[in-house]
């Protein structure tokens, strides 16, 4: 399945090498835009500029990967915003693809509010009843010579 990643990215050699890497890496339709287009399934790769540019209340923040310097008053401005993958602007691009391509799983899973996810099993099934004299845990006696 091709997934698309959005680059709006002002340094273009810096863009452009992340696209060629995003191209090797795998089936990713990769696409340069000035401004992001708010696009159900797609990945924003941000810098600074484009994120300054895109309003406060973003609908899917998940599928931001913000890449910036890490200034405390812009990564505050992320974190309000609900971004979750912020990489440096020194990190090497394994990471910012590593990055990426979490933004893409987390936009490919189903947002479901009518199943909340639980550990603990249903009603319908009932624990083993353990006998008394059937313990699991009992205490042992150690030789030592």
């Amino acid at each position: 399945m091709m997934r698309t990643v959005q680059l709006s990215i002002a340094d273009t050699g810096y863009a452009e090498h992340l696209k060629n890497a995003l191209q090797r890496s795998g089936p990713w339709r990769v696409e340069r835009v000035d401004y992001p287009h708010v696009v159900e399934g797609s990945v924003m790769v941000l810098d600074e500029l484009a994120f300054a540019r895109l309003p406060h209340l973003l609908e899917n923040p998940e599928r931001v990967v913000l890449i910036t310097h890490q200034d405390p008053e812009l990564l505050a401005q992320a974190w309000e915003a609900g971004i979750v993958s912020v990489v440096s602007n020194d990190d090497s691009v394994a990471t910012v693809l590593l990055a990426i391509m979490a933004a893409s799983l987390r936009v490919a899973k189903p947002h479901s509010l009518a199943e909340p996810s639980v550990i603990s099993p249903s009603a319908a099934v009932s624990p083993a009843q353990l006998s008394p004299d059937n313990q699991i845990s009992r205490s042992k006696r150690c030789k030592i010579r």
